[in-house]
């Protein structure tokens, strides 16, 4: 079925209708009559070519919850893409995101449906970067945050990511290391050195200047303003990519695995997620009892993947990513020895 003959027949209907109960409030009729044939056809296409589909929780409902087959924050990402024996792992969500499933599966196809979908914490830095900071800061671990590249993974001592940072440093705490340098994320880096400090440990975070285009929009006014609008009832939930002022001003802070936790077990009436906004609708789908009210801070890089550019891509195989044996073999271990920590 070439995509220009994609019609909304009753078979599609009849293949999608679990899709479409679940999504009932995120989209009109009229729109998904549109979305539909392309989640038929992409659910159909991925069995027949034993592929997976890795879909990040920035990844708009659609996708995240018409076609992936796993789904989740970074962390769970990689941890599955190691897991999955499916030959062709289909990455929706950025560059950086591809790359650590191929240095985790570098026997495995790994597709992503837009090459340029790109990440600004991942261009902020270079492998020559890290190297420059080794010898800057000699003996120092350099934890490195997974939305990097595959050669700044390389050079790295060990990478987190958001729902273990503070852990990792700890742990590195516990091996004897009293100053460690975290990359690229100023503001991680600044929060899990405020969490350092509050848990009484004597690590000093150093850091390197990268921020993430989408959640240094965010601001203290901005709660002060939700909070006015919607009343101090609503639930504000802040992600660590947040500055640090932002982060203490929220009523809850953690990644989007935890902050997606935090609605299924606490339920509150309302809610705001500082964060990329389709994971607002990606939660309200599976949680109508909650108001997810949206922000809105879209990651443009993030909506480069869509459904018809998902099934382009099984279709034609394109467009691989590949990352060159002997750095992927060093990025690797910067990423095992996350995955250990995290156990």
């Amino acid at each position: 079925m070439s995509q220009a003959r994609l019609q909304y027949t009753e078979e599609v209907e009849s293949g999608t209708a679990a899709q479409r109960a679940l999504l009932a409030t995120q989209y009109k009729d009229d729109h998904w009559k549109m979305l539909a044939p392309y989640i038929y056809e992409i659910n159909r296409l991925k069995k027949e070519k034993k592929a997976v589909i890795l879909a990040h929780n920035y990844m708009t409902p659609d996708i995240f919850h018409g076609v992936g087959d796993i789904v989740g924050d970074s962390l769970k990402l990689a941890q599955e893409a190691a897991r999955t024996d499916a030959d062709i792992i289909i990455q929706c969500g950025v560059h950086f995101m591809a790359e650590t499933s191929k240095i985790l599966c570098p026997e495995k196809t790994i597709i992503i449906p837009d090459s340029r979908a790109g990440c600004s914490l991942s261009e902020s830095i270079t492998g020559d970067d890290v190297r420059a900071l080794k010898a800057q800061y000699p003996g120092v671990p350099i934890v490195t945050y997974v939305n990097t590249s595959a050669d700044v993974k390389a050079e790295s001592d060990i990478c987190c990511t958001s729902s273990n940072a503070f852990k990792i440093v700890a742990r590195l705490g516990e091996e004897g290391h009293r100053r460690v340098m975290m990359t690229p994320d100023k503001f991680l880096a600044q929060n899990v050195a405020n969490e350092v400090k509050a848990k009484g440990l004597d690590i000093e975070v150093l850091f390197w200047e990268g921020t993430c285009m989408v959640h240094e929009r965010f601001t203290k006014n901005d709660i002060t303003k939700f909070k006015k609008q919607y009343g101090d009832d609503v639930v504000i939930l802040a992600h660590p990519e947040c500055p640090p002022d932002v982060m203490d001003e929220a009523d809850f802070a953690g990644s989007t695995a935890q902050m997606n936790d935090y609605i299924v077990q606490n339920k509150p009436a309302r809610a705001i997620l500082l964060t990329e906004c389709s994971m607002s609708g990606n939660i309200a789908a599976e949680n109508p009892g909650v108001e997810m009210i949206g922000t809105c801070q879209l990651c443009p890089h993030m909506k480069r993947i869509t459904l018809p550019k998902i099934l382009t891509s099984l279709q034609t195989m394109q467009e691989e990513v590949l990352v060159d044996p002997q750095i992927g073999r060093r990025a690797r271990k910067a990423v095992d020895k996350m995955l250990e920590f995290s156990a």
